[in-house]
C-alpha cells in the first residue's frame, strides 16, 4: 500500500537516476567511439572495443541494480542449455518494452559476449542511445515498404547489404546479435490489428534473421530463443518499473541449434524463404505455448 501512495515520488526520482545513468555511460561510450575512429585495425582497437563493451555492461548492471532497489521484484533467469563468453550467438526474442533492452544487456554480463541490437534508423537521433549504439557498431536498419521499392527499385536489397557490412565487423571477436523478430513492441491493439495467430506474440518477420544468418551464420554457435515476461505488470512494464510497482520478471532462455543455412542448401531461394519462415513460425508457436505455461504457474 505504501508503494502505491509513494509511486509518483518514486517515479520522478527513479526516472531521474535512470536517465543520469544512461547519460553518463552513453556520453562516455560516444567519446570512446570518437577516439576509436582514428585507431588502426588490430589488437589496440580490439582492446578498445572491450573497454566500450565494459561500459555498456556497467550501464546495464547499474540500471538493473536500481530496478531492484526501487522495486520489490524477483528476477528469474531460466537457462535451458550451456552458455559461454567465447561463442557467437543469435538471440531471437519477443519484445514487450524498452525495459527488454536493459535486461538483455545485464543478462549478457558474465554469460555471453557483448550484445548487438538491430535498431530502427530513426533511433540514431535518440539522445545518448543513438550515438552510443553507433559507437558500439550496432546496425541501424531502414525498412522500405513495397510501395517505396516499386517506386525506387534500386533500393531493393539495401538492407541485406547493410546487414552484411555490419556483420563483417562481428567476425573478429565473439558477439551476440539480438533481433526482435516481431519488429515492434507487443500491445493488445497491435495483436488485434495484425490478427496474430499467437496468444502472447505478434507474427514474426523472417527478414532480419535470415539476413544475419546469410551474412555470418557459419559463425554462430547457437540460436538463443529468449522469452521476456512481466507476469504481474503486463500492460505497462516500463511505467510499473519506474514507479516501484514491478514484482516479477522472467527471462527464459532456450539454447537451440542454428537452422540450415541458405548458402549450404540445395534449395532455391524461394524454397529457402519458405523453409526458413516455417522454421521461425514453428519456433514462435513453441514459444507461445511456453509463455502460456510460464504465465499460468
Amino acid at each position: 500500500m505504501i508503494r502505491v501512495v509513494l509511486a509518483p515520488f518514486i517515479f520522478v526520482f527513479h526516472t531521474f537516476l535512470q536517465i543520469t545513468n544512461l547519460a553518463f555511460w552513453g556520453m562516455l561510450i560516444i567519446i570512446l567511439g570518437l577516439v576509436k575512429l582514428v585507431m588502426p585495425n588490430g589488437k589496440i582497437k580490439t582492446f578498445w572495443n572491450k573497454i566500450m563493451h565494459a561500459c555498456m555492461f556497467a550501464f546495464g548492471r547499474i540500471s538493473v541494480l536500481m530496478i531492484r532497489l526501487f522495486n520489490n521484484v524477483r528476477i528469474e533467469n531460466q537457462i535451458h542449455g550451456e552458455l559461454a563468453k567465447n561463442s557467437w550467438y543469435l538471440i531471437i526474442a519477443n519484445h514487450l518494452s524498452y525495459l527488454d533492452i536493459i535486461l538483455l544487456i545485464e543478462f549478457a554480463t558474465y554469460r555471453i559476449p557483448a550484445p548487438k541490437f538491430f535498431l530502427k534508423k530513426e533511433l540514431i537521433w535518440l539522445p545518448f542511445v543513438g550515438l552510443g549504439a553507433w559507437a558500439l557498431d550496432m546496425p541501424f536498419m531502414h525498412r522500405y515498404t513495397k510501395a517505396y521499392l516499386a517506386k525506387y527499385p534500386e533500393r531493393k536489397g539495401k538492407d541485406l547489404a547493410t546487414t552484411k557490412a555490419y556483420c563483417e565487423k562481428f567476425r573478429t571477436m565473439p558477439t551476440t546479435v539480438i533481433n526482435f523478430v516481431e519488429g515492434t513492441r507487443f500491445t493488445p491493439d497491435k495483436h488485434k490489428l495484425k490478427q496474430s495467430p499467437y496468444q502472447h506474440l505478434l507474427p514474426p518477420k523472417a527478414g532480419g534473421v535470415s539476413f544475419t544468418l546469410a551474412a555470418m551464420g557459419e559463425l554462430f554457435t547457437n540460436v538463443l530463443d529468449i522469452s521476456l515476461l512481466y507476469p504481474e505488470n503486463r500492460r505497462h512494464p516500463m511505467m510499473a518499473m519506474l514507479s516501484g510497482q514491478m514484482t516479477k520478471i522472467i527471462i527464459d532462455v532456450k539454447v537451440t541449434p542454428v537452422p540450415e543455412l541458405q548458402q549450404s542448401s540445395s534449395r532455391s531461394e524461394a524454397e529457402f524463404r519458405s523453409y526458413f519462415q516455417h522454421w521461425l513460425n514453428t519456433l514462435w508457436q513453441e514459444k507461445d505455448t511456453r509463455i502460456n505455461t510460464l504465465l499460468e504457474r
